[in-house]
């Protein structure tokens, strides 16, 4: 069967630019000749609902006997114990044109028939050669608190499959509609990054109203608390420059959290000591071209610039008084503005200026300080 499925496919036409996309060593060809030729139906199909919405006699014949062709493909392989998989957008859209095609006379195209969005660069064709069995289990795991804001609860929990901590965020019961809303977007908004220092969300369940995240070992309260006679200049270094770096990275994607504190930022702890930072709990953020705004709500230790009067004017140079403030819990391990009596001290109060117009502009400005402050080497890692 494998030797005429490659006897069929070895003439037949295919760009050059989609046989690139796929490797596999005994199906390669044929994924591109099937991908090609979908692809020419569809363009034409897109084409003719700009002019006329009627595809011809000769074309609907041509993509029938091609969908008809591809499923006994599917078919036959499948016995042999070999899947075929389509990606999900195109068999979607091959269960919509056989809704409308015909055999004779031509296919009228459906007033409300949206045009089809053809895949030129990445494979829409994969084999179970190719693909890896992923574990699905009815298993429960059981739920440990680790925390709770005044919207939701946060669990941990070791996943079964993987041996790996995950963590649960779970709105309360009781909350309303307009927590609720905040409570999804802030999930997308967090999906929406993608970024070493910010926290990492993976799916929301909506009959739950909650959502997975990775789990992280300690708040940077926490952290710093119960080591900060340890700590070394370097070591508070590198902490205050991951954590600037994704403050930097949430700016440019046009992002204020508007809610830091000294428990929103987390760690990841490794063995030997490395920490890695993760910002989290965005359920005050706004995006700057987003309407949606929440001013009146409970903000447990979120680090307020005094200068600000109402939270719905909350902008740029009020993030960077707080930016200013976890720089001087990093640095010294105590909750307050430090003295303005060296470098790091000048830094602190250029971020917490009374006069806005004195503090730094962008985050990328308190980095380039930060990174040109005098700190030995040293073999601790962080």
């Amino acid at each position: 069967m494998l030797d005429d499925l490659r006897q069929e496919f070895a003439e037949q036409e295919a760009s050059s630019s989609l046989s690139r996309l796929y490797d596999d060593p005994e199906f390669g060809r044929m994924f591109a000749v099937l991908h090609y030729r979908l692809n020419l139906h569809f363009g034409s199909i897109n084409e003719r609902l700009r002019s006329g919405r009627h595809y011809w006699a000769n074309n609907s014949r041509e993509l029938i006997d091609l969908i008809a062709r591809l499923r006994e493909i599917r078919r036959d392989l499948k016995r042999s114990g070999i899947e075929i998989f389509l990606d999900e957008r195109y068999e979607t859209d091959v269960e919509r044109c056989e809704l409308w095609l015909s055999p004779s006379g031509g296919s009228s195209i459906p007033g409300d028939f949206e045009p089809i969005e053809i895949v030129k660069y990445e494979p829409v064709f994969h084999s179970s050669f190719a693909t890896v069995k992923l574990l699905k289990r009815d298993e429960s795991a059981s739920l440990k608190m680790v925390g709770q804001g005044s919207y939701a609860f946060v669990y941990s929990y070791l996943d079964p499959n993987y041996g790996i901590k995950f963590a649960v965020k779970r709105a309360k019961k009781e909350i309303g509609d307009r927590d609720l809303a905040r409570f999804r977007r802030e999930f997308e908004i967090m999906k929406s990054l993608s970024f070493p220092y910010v926290l990492e969300v993976y799916q929301f369940n909506e009959e739950r109203k909650e959502y997975r995240m990775e789990f992280c070992d300690d708040t940077l309260r926490g952290f710093i608390f119960r080591r900060n006679d340890k700590l070394s200049l370097s070591s508070r270094k590198r902490i205050a420059l991951q954590f600037l770096y994704g403050m930097n990275y949430i700016h440019q994607n046009k992002v204020l959290h508007r809610d830091i504190s000294l428990q929103n930022v987390l760690l990841k702890v490794y063995a030997g000591g490395a920490v890695l930072v993760k910002l989290s709990d965005f359920g005050l953020a706004k995006e700057h071209d987003s309407s949606f705004t929440l001013t009146q709500t409970e903000m447990r230790g979120t680090i307020r610039d005094p200068t600000l009067i109402n939270f719905k004017d909350y902008g740029l140079p009020n993030e960077i008084y707080s930016i200013g403030w976890v720089l001087s819990y990093i640095f010294t391990g105590r909750e307050g503005l430090k003295p303005n009596n060296d470098e790091v001290g000048r830094i602190v109060h250029k971020c917490a200026a009374n006069d806005q117009v004195d503090r730094y502009r962008t985050v990328r400005d308190i980095i380039a300080d930060v990174e040109r402050l005098a700190a030995a080497p040293t073999d601790a890692s962080a």
